[in-house]
């Protein structure tokens, strides 16, 4: 992989990649390069001589290529929870008469506040919210749903979907899927012939950046057919024109909405060229190795909850597991919480070798050996 493309802490094993990428030197450099020259000296001509203008599709595009999928095909715009609002809606409007979204019941939360606003907001219609298990959401799919709602990989535990075979059940229902893929693009390879809805962050396996830009994928057999709830000006056919009626851009294009963070763009552009250049099935067979060599180097140490079948982080369970993550990075291994009792630890693609996952797990069991964390107390919200 590219570790060198990183710019990394020192004394530092980074298994955070699945919360927060860390920066790419080139990133860095083009977000300098974005302020002190494109902004402070072009000033308004770098809309057209920067590029600034284009960025939202070619941005878009850049995603298209990781996802297999052709140009047009992905826009970058706002954020994920923007995105799922939008794709559901335009995908509610081509299911008349059907009035059941089906949600996984512990979908990351902003994906499951989106949708059950969205039902209040349309109470009129008679829509209604089904949350069900993981294990359960693509069983016995009725003739009243319309769209299905998930994550590929579960935040918690990293369980992950078959993109292919549950895209395929919800079509022999009738029903449609929208496909939150944070915590896949950038670590797996992701088959676009799989999927019609999507959205991503772009600050995970991405690497754009703390709140960097999400994403949005539309089939491009289905773009045509759908209409954005919140058709902005970015979203226009032609948006200097200026006029009054909203006609909407070709493809995923219809989907941008406002006037794009041009330093978050630069950033996240930086970040996706340095993506690009690791074939996406090289990088996911990177991510099984280093997974793979972590828990061989860890053995029992801590009971791993995540199934076979996963995404690129890992989770684990103890009973003070809010202390010992934080007596892991005293250590020098980075990697989170999530209540109650659960460690997750992300084994991103670009930047980590093996010698590093097995230093980790070297240094886990070597912690846990220990007793001077235990029962130690703590602050802060941001885990």
């Amino acid at each position: 992989m590219i570790p060198d493309a990183f710019a990394l802490p020192p004394g530092q094993i980074y298994l955070l990649g699945h919360s927060l990428g860390p920066a790419p030197k080139a990133a860095l450099d083009a977000v300098t390069r974005a302020a002190a020259v494109e902004w402070a000296q072009g000033l308004a001509a770098s809309w057209n001589d920067a590029g600034w203008f284009a960025a939202p599709g070619r941005l878009g595009d850049k995603v298209a290529r990781l996802l297999g999928a052709p140009a047009a095909a992905a826009i970058v715009a706002d954020s994920v929870t923007v995105n799922v609002f939008k794709l559901a809606c335009a995908a509610l409007a081509l299911a008349p008469g059907r009035r059941t979204i089906l949600l996984e019941a512990e979908t990351f939360p902003t994906d499951g506040y989106v949708i059950e606003a969205l039902a209040r907001l349309r109470g009129d219609e008679g829509l209604r919210v089904e949350r069900r298990p993981h294990t359960e959401l693509f069983e016995d799919i009725g003739s009243d749903v319309a769209l299905i709602v998930t994550a590929q990989v579960d935040f918690r535990t990293g369980a992950a979907f078959d993109l292919a075979a549950c895209t395929a059940a919800a079509a022999r229902a009738g029903a449609r899927v929208l496909w939150d893929l944070s915590h896949s693009l950038g670590a797996l390879a992701i088959d676009a012939t799989a999927i019609e809805l999507a959205v991503g962050c772009g600050y995970k396996y991405l690497n754009g950046g703390p709140g960097a830009p999400g994403w949005a994928f539309v089939a491009p057999h289905l773009a045509e057919a759908l209409e954005t709830p919140l058709p902005g000006w970015f979203g226009h056919a032609a948006p200097f024109a200026f006029e009054p009626a909203y006609r909407p851009a070709a493809g995923a294009q219809r989907f941008a909405a406002g006037t794009p963070p041009i330093l978050s763009f630069a950033a996240l552009e930086a970040a996706l060229d340095v993506a690009l250049r690791v074939a996406p099935r090289d990088a996911e067979a990177h991510v099984r190795a280093l997974q793979a060599a972590f828990l061989d180097a860890l053995g029992d140490a801590l009971p791993c909850v995540t199934p076979a079948a996963c995404g690129a982080h890992l989770a684990f369970t103890h009973p003070e597991a809010l202390a010992l993550k934080t007596a892991l990075i005293g250590a020098g291994v980075v990697g989170d919480f999530r209540p109650p009792d659960t460690i997750r630890f992300g084994f991103s693609p670009l930047f980590l070798t093996e010698r590093d996952v097995i230093d980790a797990a070297r240094i886990v069991r070597e912690t846990l050996a220990q007793d001077d964390w235990r029962g130690a107390a703590h602050a802060g919200v941001v885990t």
